[in-house]
Protein backbone atom coordinates (compact mmCIF):
# COMPACT_ATOMS: atom_id res chain seq x y z
CA UNK A 1 0.00 0.00 0.00
CA UNK A 2 1.71 3.23 -0.74
CA UNK A 3 1.78 4.69 2.22
CA UNK A 4 4.97 6.99 1.95
CA UNK A 5 5.96 10.00 -0.13
CA UNK A 6 9.11 11.89 -1.18
CA UNK A 7 13.09 10.75 -1.55
CA UNK A 8 14.89 12.96 0.82
CA UNK A 9 12.43 14.32 3.14
CA UNK A 10 10.24 11.21 3.04
CA UNK A 11 7.19 10.88 5.13
CA UNK A 12 4.93 7.81 5.67
CA UNK A 13 1.40 8.13 7.40
CA UNK A 14 -0.30 5.58 8.83
CA UNK A 15 -3.57 4.74 11.11
CA UNK A 16 -7.41 4.21 10.13
CA UNK A 17 -10.38 6.87 10.41
CA UNK A 18 -12.28 4.95 13.30
CA UNK A 19 -8.80 3.30 14.62
CA UNK A 20 -7.03 3.92 18.12
CA UNK A 21 -4.76 7.00 16.64
CA UNK A 22 -3.33 8.59 13.04
CA UNK A 23 0.10 9.96 12.59
CA UNK A 24 3.10 10.24 10.58
CA UNK A 25 6.66 9.20 10.23
CA UNK A 26 9.27 11.86 8.93
CA UNK A 27 12.74 10.68 7.97
CA UNK A 28 15.41 12.95 6.18
CA UNK A 29 14.48 16.35 8.31
CA UNK A 30 17.73 17.69 8.69
CA UNK A 31 19.11 17.95 12.33
CA UNK A 32 19.22 21.15 14.40
CA UNK A 33 15.85 22.61 12.87
CA UNK A 34 13.81 24.77 15.22
CA UNK A 35 10.72 22.63 16.15
CA UNK A 36 8.01 22.74 18.37
CA UNK A 37 4.54 20.96 18.63
CA UNK A 38 2.94 24.40 18.60
CA UNK A 39 3.98 24.74 15.21
CA UNK A 40 2.72 21.06 14.12
CA UNK A 41 -0.76 22.04 15.98
CA UNK A 42 -1.23 25.49 14.59
CA UNK A 43 -1.83 23.43 10.56
CA UNK A 44 -3.64 20.71 12.70
CA UNK A 45 -6.40 23.21 14.28
CA UNK A 46 -7.07 24.54 10.81
CA UNK A 47 -7.60 20.73 9.65
CA UNK A 48 -9.49 19.68 12.22
CA UNK A 49 -13.42 19.08 12.36
CA UNK A 50 -15.97 20.53 14.22
CA UNK A 51 -13.93 24.03 13.44
CA UNK A 52 -17.07 25.90 12.17
CA UNK A 53 -21.04 25.28 10.77
CA UNK A 54 -19.82 24.12 7.54
CA UNK A 55 -17.47 21.50 8.17
CA UNK A 56 -18.11 17.74 9.78
CA UNK A 57 -19.69 17.64 13.48
CA UNK A 58 -17.01 15.35 14.56
CA UNK A 59 -15.30 16.67 17.61
CA UNK A 60 -11.67 15.96 17.68
CA UNK A 61 -8.92 18.28 19.75
CA UNK A 62 -5.84 16.18 17.17
CA UNK A 63 -3.57 16.99 19.75
CA UNK A 64 -0.33 16.18 18.22
CA UNK A 65 2.09 13.94 20.35
CA UNK A 66 5.95 14.11 19.25
CA UNK A 67 7.27 10.17 20.01
CA UNK A 68 10.97 10.59 18.71
CA UNK A 69 13.35 12.81 16.63
CA UNK A 70 13.37 16.19 18.39
CA UNK A 71 14.52 17.23 21.81
CA UNK A 72 15.34 20.41 23.33
CA UNK A 73 13.33 22.16 20.39
CA UNK A 74 15.71 20.95 18.26
CA UNK A 75 15.29 18.23 15.27
CA UNK A 76 17.89 15.26 15.83
CA UNK A 77 18.03 14.10 12.11
CA UNK A 78 16.58 10.98 13.10
CA UNK A 79 12.86 10.00 11.94
CA UNK A 80 10.44 12.06 13.86
CA UNK A 81 7.00 10.36 14.56
CA UNK A 82 4.17 12.97 15.15
CA UNK A 83 0.95 11.08 16.56
CA UNK A 84 -2.65 12.01 17.28
CA UNK A 85 -5.52 9.96 18.93
CA UNK A 86 -8.91 9.42 17.68
CA UNK A 87 -11.14 10.51 20.56
CA UNK A 88 -14.33 10.65 18.89
CA UNK A 89 -14.66 7.73 16.90
CA UNK A 90 -18.03 6.18 16.66
CA UNK A 91 -17.45 3.15 14.22
CA UNK A 92 -21.16 1.54 15.11
CA UNK A 93 -22.36 4.55 13.13
CA UNK A 94 -20.85 2.78 9.78
CA UNK A 95 -22.18 -0.76 10.83
CA UNK A 96 -25.20 -0.56 8.48
CA UNK A 97 -22.91 0.26 5.50
CA UNK A 98 -20.59 -2.61 5.87
CA UNK A 99 -22.21 -4.78 3.56
CA UNK A 100 -22.95 -1.89 1.07
CA UNK A 101 -20.43 -0.06 -1.75
CA UNK A 102 -21.34 3.85 -0.52
CA UNK A 103 -21.51 5.41 -4.19
CA UNK A 104 -18.72 7.15 -5.09
CA UNK A 105 -16.24 6.08 -1.79
CA UNK A 106 -13.52 3.52 -1.91
CA UNK A 107 -15.20 0.89 -0.29
CA UNK A 108 -15.92 -1.63 -3.60
CA UNK A 109 -12.49 -0.51 -4.82
CA UNK A 110 -10.46 -1.48 -1.92
CA UNK A 111 -12.43 -5.23 -1.56
CA UNK A 112 -11.87 -5.52 -5.02
CA UNK A 113 -8.23 -4.94 -4.78
CA UNK A 114 -7.49 -6.26 -1.03
CA UNK A 115 -10.26 -8.50 -0.24
CA UNK A 116 -10.81 -6.87 2.82
CA UNK A 117 -11.47 -3.27 4.16
CA UNK A 118 -12.32 -1.23 7.29
CA UNK A 119 -15.70 -0.28 6.95
CA UNK A 120 -15.85 1.74 9.78
CA UNK A 121 -15.69 5.74 8.21
CA UNK A 122 -13.83 4.40 5.36
CA UNK A 123 -10.40 3.37 7.21
CA UNK A 124 -7.25 4.61 5.04
CA UNK A 125 -9.68 6.11 2.16
CA UNK A 126 -10.76 8.36 4.91
CA UNK A 127 -9.55 12.23 5.12
CA UNK A 128 -8.28 11.56 8.47
CA UNK A 129 -5.19 10.30 7.01
CA UNK A 130 -4.40 13.52 5.72
CA UNK A 131 -3.72 14.40 9.66
CA UNK A 132 -0.29 12.76 9.10
CA UNK A 133 0.69 14.84 5.95
CA UNK A 134 -0.67 17.75 7.34
CA UNK A 135 1.97 17.54 10.62
CA UNK A 136 4.75 16.44 8.48
CA UNK A 137 3.79 19.67 5.99
CA UNK A 138 4.24 21.92 9.23
CA UNK A 139 7.64 20.40 9.92
CA UNK A 140 8.81 20.91 5.92
CA UNK A 141 7.13 24.60 6.26
CA UNK A 142 9.96 24.98 8.86
CA UNK A 143 12.37 23.88 7.13
CA UNK A 144 11.35 26.19 4.16
CA UNK A 145 11.33 29.13 6.17
CA UNK A 146 14.34 28.89 8.03
CA UNK A 147 16.43 27.49 5.14
CA UNK A 148 15.13 29.83 1.96
CA UNK A 149 12.22 31.70 3.31
CA UNK A 150 9.58 30.19 1.09
CA UNK A 151 6.17 30.95 1.94
CA UNK A 152 3.32 28.06 0.82
CA UNK A 153 -0.07 30.18 1.18
CA UNK A 154 -3.56 28.16 -0.09
CA UNK A 155 -7.40 29.66 -0.08
CA UNK A 156 -10.62 28.64 -1.70
CA UNK A 157 -10.98 29.98 -4.99
CA UNK A 158 -14.04 28.47 -6.01
CA UNK A 159 -17.39 26.26 -4.47
CA UNK A 160 -19.21 25.30 -6.61
CA UNK A 161 -20.23 27.70 -9.46
CA UNK A 162 -18.92 30.76 -7.24
CA UNK A 163 -15.60 32.10 -8.14
CA UNK A 164 -13.60 34.63 -6.18
CA UNK A 165 -11.85 37.60 -7.40
CA UNK A 166 -8.12 36.85 -5.57
CA UNK A 167 -4.60 38.12 -6.99
CA UNK A 168 -2.38 35.30 -6.07
CA UNK A 169 0.95 37.81 -5.45
CA UNK A 170 -1.14 39.64 -3.21
CA UNK A 171 -3.38 37.38 -0.74
CA UNK A 172 -2.18 37.13 2.78
CA UNK A 173 -2.68 34.65 5.31
CA UNK A 174 -4.56 37.17 7.73
CA UNK A 175 -7.62 37.68 4.68
CA UNK A 176 -8.00 33.88 4.13
CA UNK A 177 -8.42 33.05 7.59
CA UNK A 178 -10.50 35.60 8.14
CA UNK A 179 -13.85 33.66 7.40
CA UNK A 180 -14.43 30.49 7.97
CA UNK A 181 -14.77 29.06 4.31
CA UNK A 182 -11.29 30.12 3.92
CA UNK A 183 -11.97 32.63 0.70
CA UNK A 184 -9.86 36.15 0.88
CA UNK A 185 -12.74 37.47 -1.36
CA UNK A 186 -15.48 38.88 1.40
CA UNK A 187 -18.22 39.41 -1.18
CA UNK A 188 -17.59 35.99 -2.55
CA UNK A 189 -16.77 34.24 0.89
CA UNK A 190 -20.64 35.53 2.09
CA UNK A 191 -21.73 34.07 -0.97
CA UNK A 192 -19.96 30.81 -0.93
CA UNK A 193 -20.75 29.93 2.91
CA UNK A 194 -24.69 30.22 1.88
CA UNK A 195 -24.18 27.93 -0.97
CA UNK A 196 -22.84 25.46 1.63
CA UNK A 197 -25.65 25.77 4.38
CA UNK A 198 -27.82 25.06 1.45
CA UNK A 199 -26.53 21.98 0.25
CA UNK A 200 -25.72 21.06 3.80
CA UNK A 201 -30.06 22.04 4.58
CA UNK A 202 -30.54 19.69 1.81
CA UNK A 203 -28.67 16.71 2.66
CA UNK A 204 -26.16 17.33 -0.48
CA UNK A 205 -22.17 18.80 -0.99
CA UNK A 206 -20.65 20.99 -2.55
CA UNK A 207 -17.12 20.26 -4.77
CA UNK A 208 -14.85 23.59 -6.17
CA UNK A 209 -11.02 24.95 -6.43
CA UNK A 210 -8.21 25.23 -3.92
CA UNK A 211 -5.70 28.21 -5.67
CA UNK A 212 -2.18 27.81 -3.42
CA UNK A 213 0.92 30.28 -4.37
CA UNK A 214 4.45 29.41 -3.28
CA UNK A 215 6.80 32.97 -2.50
CA UNK A 216 10.50 32.95 -2.79
CA UNK A 217 11.04 29.75 -4.15
CA UNK A 218 14.45 29.96 -6.01
CA UNK A 219 15.38 28.87 -9.29
CA UNK A 220 16.84 25.67 -9.84
CA UNK A 221 14.29 23.27 -8.20
CA UNK A 222 12.83 20.29 -9.81
CA UNK A 223 14.56 18.21 -12.49
CA UNK A 224 13.93 17.79 -15.86
CA UNK A 225 12.31 14.72 -17.65
CA UNK A 226 10.17 12.35 -14.73
CA UNK A 227 10.93 14.60 -11.75
CA UNK A 228 9.73 17.91 -12.74
CA UNK A 229 8.45 20.30 -10.35
CA UNK A 230 4.84 20.22 -11.78
CA UNK A 231 4.91 16.46 -12.07
CA UNK A 232 5.73 15.92 -8.53
CA UNK A 233 3.62 18.49 -6.99
CA UNK A 234 0.59 16.81 -9.14
CA UNK A 235 1.04 13.63 -8.10
CA UNK A 236 1.11 15.09 -4.47
CA UNK A 237 -1.99 16.92 -4.67
CA UNK A 238 -3.86 14.51 -6.62
CA UNK A 239 -3.09 11.74 -3.80
CA UNK A 240 -6.02 13.87 -1.75
CA UNK A 241 -8.78 12.65 -0.56
CA UNK A 242 -11.50 13.66 -2.96
CA UNK A 243 -9.05 15.52 -5.34
CA UNK A 244 -9.92 14.99 -9.16
CA UNK A 245 -8.26 17.86 -10.99
CA UNK A 246 -4.59 19.93 -11.40
CA UNK A 247 -3.51 22.91 -13.04
CA UNK A 248 -0.47 24.93 -12.96
CA UNK A 249 -0.05 28.57 -14.14
CA UNK A 250 -2.64 29.43 -17.55
CA UNK A 251 -3.93 25.97 -16.83
CA UNK A 252 -6.79 24.89 -19.26
CA UNK A 253 -7.30 28.49 -20.16
CA UNK A 254 -3.35 28.32 -21.70
CA UNK A 255 -4.63 26.25 -24.21
CA UNK A 256 -6.86 28.88 -25.68
CA UNK A 257 -3.88 31.18 -26.42
CA UNK A 258 -1.51 31.85 -29.08
CA UNK A 259 2.12 31.65 -28.44
CA UNK A 260 3.03 35.28 -28.37
CA UNK A 261 0.11 34.90 -25.81
CA UNK A 262 1.49 32.78 -23.61
CA UNK A 263 4.83 32.94 -23.24
CA UNK A 264 6.35 34.96 -20.61
CA UNK A 265 8.90 37.16 -21.92
CA UNK A 266 12.43 37.80 -20.09
CA UNK A 267 13.66 41.20 -18.17
CA UNK A 268 15.77 41.97 -15.38
CA UNK A 269 14.79 43.43 -12.03
CA UNK A 270 16.24 46.87 -10.33
CA UNK A 271 18.99 44.16 -8.80
CA UNK A 272 20.10 42.88 -12.59
CA UNK A 273 18.26 39.66 -11.45
CA UNK A 274 16.37 37.94 -14.18
CA UNK A 275 12.82 37.75 -14.10
CA UNK A 276 9.96 37.11 -16.30
CA UNK A 277 7.38 39.92 -17.38
CA UNK A 278 4.36 37.99 -17.15
CA UNK A 279 3.88 34.46 -15.30
CA UNK A 280 1.22 31.88 -17.42
CA UNK A 281 3.73 29.65 -16.87
CA UNK A 282 2.78 29.50 -13.03
CA UNK A 283 6.82 29.79 -11.87
CA UNK A 284 7.92 26.57 -13.36
CA UNK A 285 9.48 26.41 -16.67
CA UNK A 286 10.71 22.54 -18.02
CA UNK A 287 9.89 21.59 -14.89
CA UNK A 288 12.33 23.57 -13.26
CA UNK A 289 11.41 26.54 -10.93
CA UNK A 290 12.14 29.57 -12.22
CA UNK A 291 11.98 32.08 -9.17
CA UNK A 292 8.75 33.65 -10.14
CA UNK A 293 5.21 32.53 -7.61
CA UNK A 294 4.84 28.80 -8.11
CA UNK A 295 0.89 29.65 -8.38
CA UNK A 296 -1.52 26.37 -9.02
CA UNK A 297 -5.06 24.88 -8.18
CA UNK A 298 -6.51 21.78 -6.78
CA UNK A 299 -10.22 20.00 -8.04
CA UNK A 300 -12.15 18.61 -5.33
CA UNK A 301 -15.42 16.59 -6.23
CA UNK A 302 -18.17 16.98 -4.11
CA UNK A 303 -18.25 15.22 -0.59
CA UNK A 304 -19.49 11.40 -1.43
CA UNK A 305 -21.29 11.55 1.62
CA UNK A 306 -24.39 12.75 1.77
CA UNK A 307 -27.88 12.63 3.40
CA UNK A 308 -30.25 11.72 0.14
CA UNK A 309 -31.54 7.90 -0.78
CA UNK A 310 -28.75 6.73 -2.94
CA UNK A 311 -29.30 3.69 -5.39
CA UNK A 312 -26.46 0.94 -4.64
CA UNK A 313 -25.91 -2.85 -4.30
CA UNK A 314 -24.18 -4.82 -1.48
CA UNK A 315 -21.59 -7.55 -1.31
CA UNK A 316 -24.25 -9.46 -3.16
CA UNK A 317 -24.86 -7.32 -5.86
CA UNK A 318 -28.20 -7.00 -4.77
CA UNK A 319 -29.64 -3.59 -5.37
CA UNK A 320 -30.07 -1.33 -2.32
CA UNK A 321 -30.86 1.94 -1.02
CA UNK A 322 -28.69 3.70 1.04
CA UNK A 323 -29.52 6.54 3.38
CA UNK A 324 -26.17 7.36 4.65
CA UNK A 325 -25.39 8.47 8.26
CA UNK A 326 -23.02 9.77 10.09
CA UNK A 327 -20.83 13.04 10.44
CA UNK A 328 -19.54 14.69 7.21
CA UNK A 329 -18.54 18.02 5.99
CA UNK A 330 -20.87 19.26 3.13
CA UNK A 331 -17.88 20.67 1.41
CA UNK A 332 -14.20 19.79 2.02
CA UNK A 333 -12.86 23.01 0.23
CA UNK A 334 -12.42 25.28 3.76
CA UNK A 335 -10.10 21.92 5.31
CA UNK A 336 -8.37 21.53 2.46
CA UNK A 337 -6.52 24.92 2.61
CA UNK A 338 -4.43 23.49 4.92
CA UNK A 339 -4.07 19.80 3.45
CA UNK A 340 -3.03 21.30 0.02
CA UNK A 341 -0.18 23.48 1.68
CA UNK A 342 1.00 20.49 3.54
CA UNK A 343 1.55 18.69 0.50
CA UNK A 344 2.87 21.67 -1.92
CA UNK A 345 5.83 22.21 1.20
CA UNK A 346 6.10 18.76 1.55
CA UNK A 347 7.20 18.33 -2.23
CA UNK A 348 9.30 21.87 -1.89
CA UNK A 349 11.13 20.37 0.61
CA UNK A 350 12.24 17.28 -0.91
CA UNK A 351 13.51 19.03 -3.66
CA UNK A 352 15.26 21.73 -1.92
CA UNK A 353 17.26 19.14 -0.02
CA UNK A 354 17.96 17.39 -3.56
CA UNK A 355 19.07 20.58 -5.07
CA UNK A 356 21.65 20.75 -2.45
CA UNK A 357 22.49 17.31 -1.83
CA UNK A 358 23.03 17.87 -6.46
CA UNK A 359 24.92 21.40 -6.06
CA UNK A 360 25.39 22.58 -2.75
Amino acid sequence: MGSSFGRLFCVTTFGESHGGAVGVVVDGCPPRLPLSVDEIQRDLDRRRPGQSAITTPRDEPDRAEILSGVFESLTLGSPIAIMVRNTDARPAAYADFKDTFRPSHADYTYEAKYGIRNWQGGGRASARETIGRVAAGAIARTLLRVSAHIEVLAYVRRVHTLTAAVDPSLVTLAEVESNIVRCPDAVAAEQMIARIEEARRAGDSLGGVVECVCRNVPAGLGEPVFDKLEADLARGMMSLPASKGFEIGSGFAGTALTGIEHNDPFTTDAAGRVRTASNRSGGIQGGISNGEDIVFRVAFKPTATISQPQQTVNRSGQAVTLQARGRHDPCVLPRAVPVVEAMACLVLADHLLRQRGQCG
